[in-house]
């Protein structure tokens, strides 16, 4: 399954300068997207304790990876040995089993050749009842709900992620027919039906590479095509990626399967579905049935969503495909995914068995899930949460790894900016030019040229010139906001940032603008005294072109207010005299009143 190429335990080992990896904090980023695996494959590898430390060893040649583990703060919840050339010492699987840590060796086909956990009492009752499973009705009860939860799956698989409805009514309408079942072999037989149909909807899912590995790739490779394997007649010996995929998956599924049902005390041997056959863990195999859809749904919306890197995969002379190490060691981040699904199967299963016994004991040990004890403490249930694991994100053109969300990388995506830039310049040109933007534009000037014959000069104040706008009003306007500016005048987006820039906008929005003006200050002014506060509003209108006399300020606060109340007044009275004689003087000179 996972053909031989020593790659750096990136994600929870770091490297040194002299080819040494070292445990990775448990606090960092790293450590958590490892989900507690390490992958070994290679050559010559060693699993050993020294000092009280887990020592690892993998690589090929001179290129040789270490890694050292305390007994405290490790994080390791996985060893898996991917290929049988190594060696791993009795206190190593000891030192795993205090440490609540499973081991898992895989054949590099993707065969489960070994695994252990951590080590539970069984109950040999249990085991009888086990065995008795087909007499007394459990092993159809069972079989029935796992195929029926299957189905389930492959239904909802179909419909969501498969867009193929078709395919999802049909299913559905073959899983109706398990409430009719009589025996084990008629539950074959719909189970075998589905997955016929299942299968066919998979045959148009389509494969992404990057661009440039096209040439690279099998046509084959492109297309899901049969779960059968050309070279097997069945799903072994895959001749595409996904099939490799989903076998490597199925895999650590079955391995985890075979773990949960060891530490619930059950023989994994001694299945209810499946028949007994030499080197199989039927049982093992009968739970993986209702969570293989899972594993389907996780494939689909996962892995093939985004274009699979040529270098993950390898071909051999044969046409078999197979995973590189560093895709191996990504997908076995997804073991605790699947343990967690396993988890209350299994306790379900256990528990539909000790009914059999004479002891029916209605609510056996739950080791995995600890519903027992949420339920006492008034907890909720066990929940299998959704993973989050995902593989590394290749660009869509070259392949070279980019941050998950991107398409591109950024030399790839420089070309197609241009391109797209050059494409929305050119709609925007078209669209400038219509004629629905041509009557919008002359509407507007014709609200402009209306609004502009209505304004007056006479409407805002003599003292509103254009020298008192570049003074007093232009190097505040900076501080506004464009939308501010554009409400207030009502002009487009554009040109309000104009002003705010420096344009000076038409004399009819002057008058507005010292309002806006005077209104952003009155938090300001609020904060500081009532002399201080009319000295600045005088100030800032220009009627006020000097300060107090000194003296004045010494009389006290009272007669400064006064004073200021009084030259305030004053020159609201000079400033409207003012307004009204100029007024008169344009009237006069438009010949509207005699001299």
């Amino acid at each position: 399954m996972a053909a031989t190429q020593t790659l750096a335990q990136a994600s929870t080992l770091r490297k040194s300068s002299d080819s040494v990896l070292q445990p990775a904090s448990p606090n960092s980023s790293q450590k958590r997207s490892r989900k507690g695996v390490i992958v070994l494959y290679g050559y010559g590898t060693s699993v050993r304790v020294e000092r009280g430390h887990l020592v690892i060893e993998d690589g090929v040649g001179s290129d040789r990876y270490k890694g050292r583990f305390p007994r405290v703060g490790h994080g390791l919840e996985r060893l898996v040995v991917i290929g049988a050339d190594g060696v791993v010492s009795l206190a190593a699987l000891r030192w795993l089993a205090d440490q609540n840590a499973s081991f898992v060796m895989l054949e590099r086909n993707g065969t489960v050749l070994a695994t252990t956990g951590p080590v539970r009492p069984s109950d040999v009752r249990l085991r009888r009842a086990q065995a008795l499973a087909h007499h007394s009705g459990a092993a159809f009860r069972i079989s029935r709900e796992l195929i029926d939860r299957k189905l389930a799956g492959q239904e909802r698989v179909a419909s969501e992620s498969l867009k193929n409805h078709a395919a999802s009514a049909m299913i559905k309408q073959i899983r109706s027919e398990l409430a009719e079942v009589e025996t084990i072999d008629e539950i074959r037989s719909v189970e075998l039906r589905a997955a016929k149909i299942y299968w066919k909807a998979w045959r148009t899912v389509s494969i992404k590479f990057p661009e440039k590995e096209l040439t690279r790739v099998p046509e084959h490779w492109q297309k899901f095509g049969s779960r059968a394997s050309e070279l097997s007649g069945s799903p072994r010996l895959a001749v595409n990626p996904v099939n490799s995929i989903l076998n490597y998956l199925y895999a650590l599924l079955e391995a985890e399967c075979r773990l949960a049902v060891a530490a619930l005390g059950l023989d994994p041997e001694m299945g209810v579905l499946h028949m007994d056959t030499i080197n199989r863990d039927s049982l093992a195999c009968d739970l993986m049935e209702a969570i293989r859809p899972d594993v389907d749904a996780y494939v689909l919306s996962r892995i093939l969503k985004q274009p699979l890197n040529r270098n993950w995969f390898f071909e051999e002379r044969n046409g078999n495909c197979r995973l590189m190490a560093e895709l191996a060691s990504q997908l076995a981040e997804t073991t605790s995914m699947w343990a967690r699904l396993v988890a209350p199967l299994a306790e379900w299963t256990v528990k539909e068995i000790s009914l059999t016994t004479k002891t029916r004991r209605a609510t056996p040990a739950t080791r995995l899930t600890q519903n027992n004890k949420r339920e006492m403490r008034g907890g909720s249930p066990f929940v299998a949460s959704k993973s989050s694991v995902t593989l590394q994100n290749v660009c869509s053109d070259c392949g070279s790894p980019i941050i998950n969300g991107n398409e591109k990388c950024r030399v790839c995506s420089v070309e197609e900016s241009k391109e797209r830039l050059t494409r929305v310049a050119t709609e925007g040109r078209v669209v400038s030019h219509s004629s629905k933007a041509q009557a919008k534009r002359s509407e507007t000037q014709i609200a402009r040229q209306a609004n502009i014959r209505k304004w007056s000069i006479s409407d805002q104040p003599c003292w509103l010139t254009a020298e008192f706008y570049a003074e007093k009003i232009q190097p505040q306007i900076a501080f506004l906001s464009s939308s501010l500016i554009k409400r207030e005048l009502g002009v487009s987006r554009g040109y309000s940032a104009e002003i705010r820039h420096g344009r000076v906008p038409h004399p009819r929005h002057w008058w507005t603008l010292a309002k806006l003006l005077a209104l952003s200050e009155q938090e300001h002014m609020s904060q500081i005294s009532y002399g201080e506060r009319n000295e600045s509003l005088l100030l800032r209108t220009g009627l006020l072109q000097h300060r107090l006399p000194e003296e004045t300020v010494l009389k006290g606060k009272q007669s400064k207010r006064d004073y200021l109340h009084r030259f305030e007044t004053f020159h609201r009275l000079q400033g409207a005299d003012e307004r009204q004689q100029q007024n008169r003087r344009d009237a006069e000179r438009l010949g509207k009143i005699e001299p």
